[in-house]
């Protein structure tokens, strides 16, 4: 097993424009829009994101986490606390060998 020393952030939703990073891809890279069709679900699914991601914390405070973090010498960062849950079913999942399933449990 091999440790980083550069440490591990895990974020939930921050108030970013991730979800339209496509608006940067390259023109020989875009996606054919006549194969991307959008079904109800993904559109339903999509929309949620973004209402999360607008709702969720800013980069500054996600920046204020990581600058804690180098200070304090942590290498994991939780800038949500309730995610360490998943990580804890997630690890459990690994140790047991069960294959992943539904994070929620």
């Amino acid at each position: 097993m091999m440790i980083s020393d550069e440490g591990c952030l895990t974020p939930e939703f921050v108030k970013t424009q991730i979800i339209d990073a496509a608006r940067n891809r390259p023109a020989e890279l875009q996606n054919d829009p006549t194969i991307d069709k959008k079904d109800l679900e993904f559109e339903r699914q999509e929309q949620l994101i973004r209402e999360k991601t607008e709702a969720g914390m800013s980069p500054n405070q996600v920046a204020d986490y990581v600058f804690d973090a180098i200070v304090n010498k942590k290498f994991y960062i939780f800038t949500h606390p309730e995610l360490k849950n998943v990580v804890r079913i997630r690890m459990e999942d690994i140790l047991l060998e069960r294959n992943p399933g539904n994070l929620v449990r």
